[in-house]
This record gives structure tokens, C-alpha cells and sequence, in this order.
């Protein structure tokens, strides 16, 4: 491999070769307790809600760089809503997940309209939510805490309680069957689409990686998911918060990567002017980013309920602060139209595990911040002099 190969193959995969690092360090560190399988399955359940809302951030990074400060804020509102609902009401539980959907999306459609056809700056507008919406949060609640344990099959179904796992419908002595299964045919599906992908790009004469890089990327990550689903194996099997994560990552990954919606997204964060000049609705890709961020917010309102067992006017606080930095750490550009929901996957894990690892470790909340902030801006630094080609911008 020549040196510039192996410079572009270090580029692209730099937040992977990072995270690589970072686990073995912590590996290290830990005594090996971080790949407990236990842990393991912990960082999933712990972190399912940076997953889904890095995601819905993802869409709005791309539109040009810009975020959403309330997702926490409405994380909560959404939670309260539903605990008081459910608690206090004594409504149906399904109808209790619609009613939060839909408040949630109608938060974001809210705002979504202010910064798509008023063009108030989504600073300013995600700025007033956030405050807004946390202090509703404590108006729903009356300040206290509402507790949802009564609600079993909510908490089982979104992944928070004791039963919060897929039953295992195959036994192999002290390993879960199922899961192990499953992960089998993850990986199976991984290669085939990955094959059948870079077949369809060869016949269109699209430009393709070798031979030899493609198989070894897709063996690696295909051993990484059977690795991840064994870990899991030993433990209780597959979270069923897992399954929402999974589909929030195929449906986005999938409208982000093979759909005219999803390239609109990036177009716009590539030249606004040139991509309405085309014909596309500029102002319309930015109302389904953030609309869809309220949507996304919803769910994570009920995987976070769900794993607490509780409302409180406290929750979700710093989330935004998470999906934002799972987005540059993992790729997404701060100018905006660069960035794909398996990076931002990558940048989700990254964060879980310095979590994990700074726990196990004994290390002050306070560090953990420091050492967030640490990585999340040598994030957006490497992204910015990478792009640049200097360090230093022209006066």
C-alpha cells in the first residue's frame, strides 16, 4: 500500500481506528472489565438514547452545520407528559405512546417552521425550546417525581426493565441461542449487501475501493457484529431497546444514503443557493430535519422513561450535548453537508465507552466532562484543518 493510499485509508477511517484504541486502552486499564459481557450490554442500554437522537442530529449537522439545543429539554417534556398520562390518567399505554409521538413531532414542526420559512437562526430558536420545554417539564410534573414502574409492559417494551430482553427461543446451554443467531445473520446480510452494493456501483462504472480493502472492511466489521452479538450471548441476549436503536439506524442510514430526501439534506449543507437553483425546497428539507428531530425526541423521551422507570423534571439534561458531539466525533462536518449515520454510530460508541471505561475506573463526573469536551473538540479540529490543509486560516 502506497503512502497516500494508506494516508486516505487512515482519513477515512480514523474514528474507527480511534475507537479501536480507546477500548484497548480502557481494555487495559480496567483489567478487561469493560468487555464484561454484562458491560457490554450495559453501554447499549445506557446509551440508547444518544443513538437515536445523534441520528435526528445527523440530519440537522447536514443542512449547513446547524443544531438543536432543545432535544433534552423535549426529551423531558415528552417523558412527563407520558408518565402523567399513563400514572395520573390511567390512559391506555398505546394510546399514551401515540399522544407522545405526536407531541413531540408537533414541538418540532413548531420550531421547524420558525427556522424553515421565518429563517430565525436554529440557535435561537432551539435555544428558546430548550428553556421553554424544561421549565413545562416542571409544570407537568408539578416539580416531583412520577414513577412508572406499575407501567410493566411500557418499561419492557422500551427496554427498562428486568424482562427488557428478547426471549431466547433457542438454548445453548448458558449462551443465548437466539441472539447468537441473530448476529449470524446480521453479518451474513452485512456481506451480501456490501457485495451486492459494490457490484451495482462496478456495473454503473462508479468508482470503486480494491478488491482486497473491501473484503477485509467487510470481513472486520462482519466479525465485529458476531463478536458483539456472542458478548451479548452471555449475557441475558438481545436488549429490546436494542431493536428500536437498530431500526432508528437502518431506516435513517437508508433514507440518508439511497433516497432523493436524504441527498437533499446534504446538497443543502453543500451549497444552499446551487441546490435551490436546481429545483429543490430548501426550505422544506430544513422543516423535515427539525420536525424530525421532534419526532426522534419523542422516542428517546420513552426508551429514557423506560429505562428509569420514572419521569422527572431533571432528565435529559446534557443529551443534546451528546447527540451533538456523537455527530463531529464522528464525521459530520461543521459546515454541514458531510457526515452518515454509521459515523455517527461510531461517534455514539466512542462516547459510551469513555463513559463506561471513566466509570469503571473510579473517575470524577467532573474529568468525564473535561475529557468529553477534550475529544469533542480534537473532533472538529482534525475535521477542520483536514479540510482546510493548514492549521492556520488566511487573515
Amino acid at each position: 500500500m502506497t503512502n497516500s493510499k494508506l494516508l486516505d485509508f487512515v482519513k477515512k477511517y480514523t474514528m474507527i481506528i480511534v475507537l479501536v484504541l480507546v477500548l484497548s486502552l480502557f481494555a487495559i486499564l480496567t483489567g478487561g472489565s469493560i468487555l464484561l459481557p454484562a458491560n457490554v450490554s450495559n453501554i447499549i442500554s445506557q446509551n440508547a438514547y444518544v443513538f437515536i437522537l445523534a441520528t435526528g442530529m445527523l440530519l440537522c449537522i447536514l443542512t449547513g452545520g446547524n443544531i438543536d439545543l432543545s432535544v433534552g429539554s423535549v426529551v423531558c417534556f415528552v417523558g412527563a407528559v407520558g408518565a402523567k398520562l399513563m400514572v395520573d390518567k390511567g390512559v391506555n399505554m398505546y394510546l399514551a405512546i401515540f399522544i407522545m409521538l405526536l407531541t413531540g413531532t408537533a414541538i418540532g414542526a413548531f420550531q421547524a417552521f420558525w427556522i424553515a420559512y421565518v429563517r430565525i437562526p436554529p440557535f435561537i430558536v432551539t435555544l428558546a425550546g430548550m428553556l421553554a420545554f424544561r421549565g413545562l417539564s416542571n409544570v407537568v410534573l408539578d416539580g416531583l417525581t412520577v414513577s412508572i414502574t406499575g407501567q410493566v409492559q411500557f418499561v419492557n417494551i422500551f427496554g427498562g426493565g428486568a424482562n427488557c430482553y428478547i426471549p431466547d427461543y433457542f438454548h445453548f446451554g448458558a449462551i443465548n441461542g437466539f441472539c447468537l443467531v441473530v448476529g449470524i445473520i446480521a453479518a451474513a446480510l452485512l456481506v451480501m449487501f456490501q457485495l451486492k452494493s459494490r457490484i451495482s456501483k462496478k456495473s454503473k462504472n462508479y468508482e470503486v475501493e480494491s478488491a482486497v480493502a473491501f473484503w477485509i472492511k467487510t470481513v472486520v466489521i462482519a466479525a465485529v457484529i458476531i463478536a458483539f452479538a456472542f458478548r451479548l450471548a452471555q449475557h441475558k441476549g438481545i436488549p429490546t431497546v436494542l431493536i428500536w436503536v437498530v431500526l432508528v439506524i437502518v431506516i435513517y442510514g437508508y433514507i440518508t444514503s439511497n433516497t432523493t430526501v436524504g441527498r437533499a439534506f446534504y446538497a443543502v449543507g453543500g451549497n444552499e443557493k446551487a441546490t435551490k437553483l436546481s429545483g429543490i425546497n430548501t426550505n422544506r428539507v430544513y422543516f423535515l430535519a427539525y420536525t424530525n428531530m421532534g419526532l426522534l425526541s419523542a422516542l428517546a423521551a420513552m426508551v429514557t422513561i423506560a429505562r428509569l422507570t420514572s419521569a422527572q423534571p431533571t432528565y435529559g439534561q446534557n443529551y443534546e450535548m451528546d447527540a451533538i458531539g456523537s455527530c463531529f466525533i464522528g464525521g459530520a462536518s461543521a459546515y454541514g453537508g458531510i457526515g452518515t449515520v454509521p459515523g455517527v454510530i461510531v461517534g455514539a460508541v466512542l462516547m459510551g465507552v469513555i463513559n463506561m471505561g471513566m466509570s469503571l475506573m473510579g473517575v470524577d463526573a467532573n474529568m468525564q466532562k473535561v475529557v468529553k469536551g477534550g475529544v469533542l473538540l480534537i473532533a472538529v479540529i482534525f475535521d477542520v484543518v483536514s479540510k482546510r490543509g493548514k492549521w492556520f486560516a488566511k487573515d
